[in-house]
């Protein structure tokens, strides 16, 4: 196994995002010290590189024995490259330099989603999205062929740098680059940025509100933020949302750690009440955290219990509308959750996954260090 395939296969069984050794040290590094079996023999370089780092325990397994010669890969052929063992399609294009048609750097591109198990139409998805704009028309019609039967239909690729997104109330994207951890549109024509200090930006007419969390936030730093209407909620470092209004603050303490994203979106109507609830009571906030949870709460009520996801690696970025609600998790994972039925519908695109919207008509948008990508589900048109 190449050392690129190694960091791909040791990254994903570590739960992290990394294409290049120094990549996967920085990653390792960054959180818990811990143990990991790899399928590679004790003398790789990768496991001398990881053992020297002395971080992370490396259980190396012994080669197995080589299996019977395979017959050579069309790597020019879609059809043949997605169906092919990945890790041999990997090997043989480290040793050709040739593009392919664009199937090459779009391999390398996407290869830690690629080599992980999966069938020929997702993995031909995940191909689709990751050429380059000057792909031979010939791969991207055999790809979308290919593609058919995943569950995503690549709508649109724009290749942007992308740090957050959020959408407007009318539903347009909003996308913003680098040195910002968040993007709000809260619906009176502002847009508000959460730049990398945690420091508050406001695009458009100042108000009483916004002023106020941007006085707040100079002295204590946010690490997330979302708006809807009335209401500002931005996140902190020991895992409390806090809800900014004009009728007060509430605040709530949501996760063990640092609060990773936020998201706001109107709660379902369910009839009429006995009177008009507070204005930040008019707001549901998804909040995510470095502990790995996905969390509800309703400013001026307490919060839920259970989570609406948990899993074992930090939340990355959130988004809701629509009944939908998009994850983006630190190990590449993005997904799509219906809160009605708790149906999810995942995608892993190979790079890491640095924000996530959901447009008004149910499609997932993700960014990427150098791609926005749009998805519908199979069998609906985009919107």
């Amino acid at each position: 196994m190449t050392v690129r395939g190694a960091v791909w296969e040791v990254a994903n069984r570590l739960g992290v995002v990394a294409g290049t050794p120094a990549e996967l040290l920085a990653a390792l590094l960054a959180g818990p010290r811990r143990t990991v079996r790899v399928p590679l023999p004790p003398d790789h370089d990768l496991v001398r590189s990881l053992r020297g780092l002395g971080y992370v325990d490396v259980v190396a397994d012994e080669a197995p024995a080589p299996p019977p010669p395979a017959a050579p890969v069309d790597l020019g052929d879609p059809a043949a490259v997605c169906a092919a063992d990945p890790v041999l399609v990997t090997e043989a294009y480290e040793a050709r330099p040739e593009p392919r048609g664009g199937l090459r750097p779009a391999w390398l591109r996407a290869g830690q989603s690629l080599v992980r198990e999966q069938d020929p139409a997702q993995r031909a998805l995940v191909l689709l999205a990751a050429l380059d704009d000057g792909a031979d028309p010939h791969v991207v019609r055999a790809l979308t062929e290919r593609a058919a039967g995943a569950p995503w239909r690549l709508v649109d690729t724009s290749r942007e740098r992308c740090a957050a997104l959020t959408t407007t109330p009318d539903g347009r994207l909003v996308v913003r680059g680098d040195r910002v951890l968040a993007v709000a549109c809260p619906g009176d024509g502002r847009t508000l940025t959460l730049d990398e200090r945690g420091r508050l930006h406001r695009a458009g007419p100042a108000t009483r509100l916004t002023d106020a969390v941007a006085a707040t936030l100079a002295s204590h730093p946010a690490t997330a933020l979302a708006a809807l209407d009335g209401t500002v909620l931005t996140g902190d470092r020991m895992g409390t949302v806090h809800a900014f209004s004009l009728t007060g603050l509430d605040q709530s303490a949501l996760h063990s750690g640092r609060v990773t994203a936020l998201t706001a979106t109107a709660p379902p109507v369910t009839g009429p009440g006995a009177g008009a609830p507070p204005l930040a009571a008019s707001v549901v906030a998804y909040s995510g955290g470095a502990d790995g949870t996905v969390r509800a709460w309703r400013p001026g009520r307490p919060q839920g219990r259970r989570p609406v996801a948990r899993r074992s690696c930090p939340v990355v970025a959130l988004h809701a509308a629509g009944g939908l609600l998009a994850v983006a998790w630190a190990d590449g994972l993005a997904e799509l959750r219906h809160l009605r039925t708790g149906r999810t519908v995942p995608f892993r695109p190979g790079p890491r996954v640095r924000a996530v919207a959901v447009t008004p008509g149910g499609s997932l948008v993700v960014g990427l260090d150098d791609a926005v990508l749009c998805l519908a589900p199979a069998g609906r048109p985009a919107g």
